[in-house]
Order: structure tokens, then C-alpha cells, then sequence
């Protein structure tokens, strides 16, 4: 995160990108060296990508010279080490160079049943290894036309909330209505800016005004170059994580340039 000092984000504009099960090392490379030559260091906003685990080191490698990209990981296991097949632990994220942890995905929740007590217990092992956290929230088609948005938000920030109250500046929350992802139908910026300002007043609950002020929101679900713009100008819209046009290197590049609020 350009001219950041570790162990505290900041709010300016944060596009990031989740490849989820997408790309191995050697397109990893390829697509940075595609990338990198779209989009020039700058130091209004940042740039996260969430490669496949197998693919953390490639992108980590790749962008040496590109201090203002961050790699993180899509996913980790809560303890520190032990017999847990195909997992990964924040420590070996750590050493791999990721700097960020992905924490309560959508496809982590409904896909692989994760509960909210274990994306807790995530964001607490990413904390301990020094590693920044976006943590997702989002409710489903059905919750939200039950008129239990606020309800599925409020328990799903509180859980992973309880275990960042010390660590609050390297703690950032993404809005990814589980409607709207990858199925072309984005919320609209009012939708958006409703369910962030829901979201900082649980963070400013959960800690203070001066505090939710600094924590990152952004918004996820079938983001594209056409409706970046007008996203990121909703009020409360801090930034935008990004599913399938982050494949793109030309596309997310677009993506990457679009202004902010300011």
C-alpha cells in the first residue's frame, strides 16, 4: 500500500481483485507483466489482487518491483498448523509475502458452509500473523427481500468485529450481495451506499466515530469498467472488489484508473 505504514490501512480508493479458483503461476505471470504495463505506480489509491493460493508466490515474485500492489490470499485456516488437508495457515501466508487475508467470502459461506464464529477466528489468526484483513459480508436474494438485510450484516461484521477490536486500522470490510455475484446484476449505488453506511455505524459501535471513519468498505458483486465510475461515487463506497473483469488485465487496469470520490 503506497506510502502506508504497516498495521494501518487507509481510506482512499482500494480496488482489488479475487480470481478465486483462477489463473495458476504461469498465467499469474503473464497477467502482470500485462498488467503492469497498463497500469503506472500511484499513490491515490491501492491495488490488491487475491490470486489462488498455489499462485501467492508467482504474484508476490512478479510485482517486486511494485511496491504499490499487495497480494493477499483467498482463504486461511484458523490454527497455526496440524492435519488439515489442502488448508493453509496465516503463517504460511505470511511467508509466501502475502499481506492481506480474505476472510468470509461468500462462496466460503454458502459454498463451504463457513460459519460466522469461523470467519471470526480467522481474522483473529491473520491479526496474529501481522496480515491485513478484508472481511466479506452480504446477504442472500431471499434475506433481503425478507427485509432481514440489516440483521444478516449485523450478525455477519459483529463476529468478525469481536475479534479485531484492538486491530481496527488493519481491518477492512467488503459489501458483496450474494445476488449479485457473478450473476451481471449489480446493486445499484443507492443499494451500495445504504448497506456501507449500515456497516460503519456497526464499526463505529464496535469501536468509535473517529475509527469507522478510517475503515475501507467496499463494494463487490459483478463490477465492471462500465459501472466502476458510478459505484465508487456512492457515498460510503471506499472501493470495489472485483470477480471475473479482474482477469482481465486490460479491463481491470480500466478499473484500477477510475476516480474516486474527491
Amino acid at each position: 500500500m503506497p506510502e502506508n505504514p504497516r498495521g494501518a490501512l487507509r481510506r482512499t480508493p482500494v480496488l482489488a481483485g479475487n480470481w478465486k479458483m483462477n489463473k495458476g503461476p504461469l498465467a499469474t505471470r503473464s497477467f502482470f507483466d500485462d498488467f503492469c504495463a497498463r497500469h503506472g505506480a500511484r499513490d491515490d489509491r491501492s491495488i490488491w489482487f487475491f490470486p489462488p493460493a498455489i499462485a501467492v508466490y508467482t504474484a508476490v515474485h512478479a510485482l517486486r518491483q511494485r511496491p504499490d500492489i499487495d497480494v493477499g490470499v483467498q482463504n486461511i485456516h484458523w490454527e497455526r498448523a496440524g492435519a488439515f488437508t489442502g488448508e493453509t495457515s496465516a503463517g504460511m501466508a505470511a511467508e509466501a509475502g502475502a499481506r492481506i487475508v480474505l476472510v468470509g467470502h461468500s462462496e466460503r459461506r454458502h459454498v463451504f458452509g463457513e460459519t460466522d464464529e469461523q470467519a471470526a477466528r480467522k481474522v483473529a489468526a491473520a491479526l496474529a500473523e501481522d496480515l491485513d484483513v478484508l472481511v466479506c459480508v452480504g446477504e442472500t436474494l431471499e434475506e433481503r427481500e425478507g427485509g432481514r438485510l440489516e440483521q444478516v450484516l449485523a450478525r455477519q461484521i459483529d463476529a468478525a468485529l469481536g475479534e479485531a477490536r484492538d486491530a481496527m486500522l488493519r481491518f477492512a470490510v467488503a459489501y458483496e450481495p450474494v445476488w449479485a455475484i457473478g450473476t451481471g446484476v449489480n446493486a445499484t449505488p443507492a443499494d451500495a451506499a445504504a448497506a456501507h453506511a449500515f456497516l460503519r455505524q456497526r464499526i463505529a459501535r464496535a469501536a468509535n466515530a473517529t475509527i469507522a471513519a478510517e475503515v475501507p468498505i467496499l463494494y463487490g458483486g459483478s463490477v465492471t469498467p462500465d459501472n466502476a465510475a458510478d459505484l465508487l461515487a456512492a457515498a460510503d463506497v471506499d472501493g470495489l472488489l472485483v470477480g471475473g473483469a479482474s482477469l482481465k488485465p486490460d479491463a481491470f487496469a480500466a478499473i484500477a484508473a477510475t476516480p474516486g470520490r474527491g
